[in-house]
C-alpha cells in the first residue's frame, strides 16, 4: 500500500467518528491556542514595557537615592536623601549634561467646587518638561519666578483637568490640593504612564511650593527629593555624565568610599536591558506552563488511539491476512495520529491568534504573534501526534493476524 492509499484511509477512519476526533484534537487546539496567545502576550508586555521606557526622554539618567546593594535586597534605610541643592549641583557643574529635573510626588485630595479627585502631587522644576520630553497643551509650565517665589500654581494632567473641568477652560481656574488653594496655570498634553506614576492622572505643582506648604521640609539638608533625571547632551556622553555626576554626588555628601554610596544612577540603557531580560523570562515561563496542555494533548492522542487499536482488531486481521504489511499498518495509525495534532494545531494557532487579536483590542499591550512561533507550535503539536501515536500504531503492527480473526 503506497502513503497515498494510507492517507486516503486515515482521513475516511477519522471523519467516520467526527465527534471522537474533535474531542480528541481539543487537547492540542487548547495547548496551541494558550502557547500562542501568552507568547503573543510577553511579546506585547516586552514592546509596551519598551516604550514606557523610551518615552521617559532621550539620553536619560536617574539619580536615585539609597545604596545601591540595599535597594536590591530590599532594604528601606537611606543614609541621606537626595535634596534639590544636588539637582542644582549637578546643572551648574556638570559639563556633560543639558537639563537636570528633580521630583517629588506625593498623594493629594484635588477638589473644585464640588468635585474631588485623588491624585499624584508631583514636586518639580521647570526642567522637568523638557528631560522628560513633555509637552504641554494649554497654557505654561512651572517657571524659575514660580519656584523663587514658592507661588501656588499648578499643571495639570489630561485626563485630570476633563474630570474636573468637563467642558470648561481650566486655565486661570482655582483648585484645592490638600485644601490649599492653587491657580491652573496649564494643561499638559497626553502623556500615559511612567515609573509608575500616571501624568494624565497628576498635578504637577514647583517643587518649592510643595515642600513648604504640602509636605514640609522633611531634610535637615534641603527640601527632599524623590529621585533626580538628567539629560545627557547625547548618547556618547551617557557615561561621562555618569561618572561626572558620581563623583561631584561623593564630594557634595562626603563620601570616601564607594561602597557607601548614598545613591545610584541608573541609565536609560539598562532599564530597557533590565526590561527585556524579565520580559522575555516571564514570556518563557508562560510559554512553558501553557505547553502543558500540548502534553496533555498528545497523552488523549495516545490514549484515543490505544482504544481504536482494540476496537479496530478485525480490520488489522483481515488486512494483513490480505498482505497488509507490518510496515502498512504503522504507516496508517501513525498517519492518523500525525493528522489529529496536525489539524488541531492549526485550528489552535486559528484560535491563538484571533485571541492576541482580542488581547490587543482590550489591554494597553499591542500583542503579536511572529511567523515563527506559529511554524515552531504547529511543528512541535506535529511531532507529539507522531510521538505519543508510536506506542498505538506499533500495538496495532504487532497484532497476531490470527488472533486477531478469531474474534470476528
Amino acid at each position: 500500500m503506497d502513503f497515498r492509499e494510507s492517507l486516503k484511509m486515515a482521513v475516511k477512519t477519522l471523519t467516520a467518528s467526527k465527534l471522537r476526533s474533535g474531542l480528541t484534537m481539543l487537547g492540542i487546539i487548547i495547548g496551541n491556542a494558550s502557547v500562542i496567545s501568552m507568547v503573543g502576550l510577553g511579546e506585547g508586555g516586552r514592546r509596551y514595557i519598551n516604550e514606557q521606557l523610551q518615552s521617559l526622554g532621550p539620553n536619560i539618567l536617574f539619580i536615585v537615592p539609597g545604596n545601591r546593594e540595599t535597594r536590591e535586597l530590599g532594604g528601606l534605610e537611606i543614609t541621606r536623601n537626595l535634596v534639590l541643592a544636588d539637582a542644582e549641583a549637578i546643572a551648574e557643574q556638570v559639563p556633560s549634561v543639558i537639563d537636570v529635573a528633580a521630583e517629588n510626588t506625593t498623594p493629594g485630595l484635588i477638589t473644585f467646587l464640588n468635585r474631588n479627585a485623588n491624585a499624584s502631587v508631583i514636586g518639580t522644576n521647570p526642567a522637568f518638561i523638557s528631560v522628560r520630553n513633555f509637552t504641554t497643551d494649554q497654557g505654561r509650565f512651572i517657571s524659575e519666578l514660580d519656584m523663587q517665589r514658592t507661588s501656588a500654581v499648578t499643571v495639570l494632567g489630561n485626563s485630570l483637568a476633563e474630570r474636573l473641568f468637563d467642558d470648561q477652560v481650566p486655565l486661570g481656574q482655582s483648585l484645592r490640593i490638600n485644601n490649599i488653594t492653587f491657580e491652573v496655570v496649564g494643561v499638559l498634553a497626553v502623556q500615559g504612564s511612567n515609573l509608575g506614576v500616571n501624568y494624565d492622572d497628576a498635578v504637577i505643582i514647583p517643587i518649592t511650593t510643595q515642600a513648604s506648604r504640602i509636605v514640609g521640609r522633611t531634610s535637615p539638608y534641603g527640601i527632599e527629593v524623590g529621585f533626580i533625571s538628567a539629560t545627557a547632551r547625547d548618547a556618547e556622553s551617557m557615561q561621562t555624565a555618569e561618572f561626572q555626576i558620581t563623583n561631584l554626588l561623593r564630594l557634595r555628601h562626603g563620601i570616601v568610599n564607594p561602597d557607601e554610596d548614598d545613591f545610584f544612577i541608573q541609565n536609560q540603557d539598562t532599564l530597557l536591558t533590565i526590561a527585556d531580560t524579565i520580559t522575555s523570562a516571564l514570556t518563557l515561563m508562560l510559554a512553558a506552563i501553557a505547553s502543558i496542555s500540548l502534553l496533555v494533548g498528545g497523552i488523549g492522542i495516545m490514549n484515543i488511539m490505544l482504544v481504536s487499536v482494540r476496537e479496530r482488531t478485525q480490520e488489522i486481521g483481515l488486512r494483513k491476512a490480505i498482505g497488509a504489511s507490518h510496515r502498512d499498518i504503522l504507516v496508517q495509525f501513525l498517519i492518523e495520529a500525525i493528522i489529529l495534532s496536525a489539524v488541531g494545531g492549526a485550528m489552535g494557532t486559528l484560535l491563538g491568534v484571533s485571541g492576541i487579536g482580542l488581547l490587543s483590542l482590550f489591554t494597553p499591550f499591542e500583542a503579536s504573534a511572529s511567523v515563527g512561533v506559529i511554524v515552531i507550535a504547529v511543528g512541535v503539536s506535529g511531532s507529539i501526534g507522531l510521538f505519543f501515536g508510536v506506542i498505538p500504531a506499533r500495538q496495532a503492527a504487532k497484532l497476531d493476524p490470527i488472533v486477531a480473526l478469531r474474534s470476528i
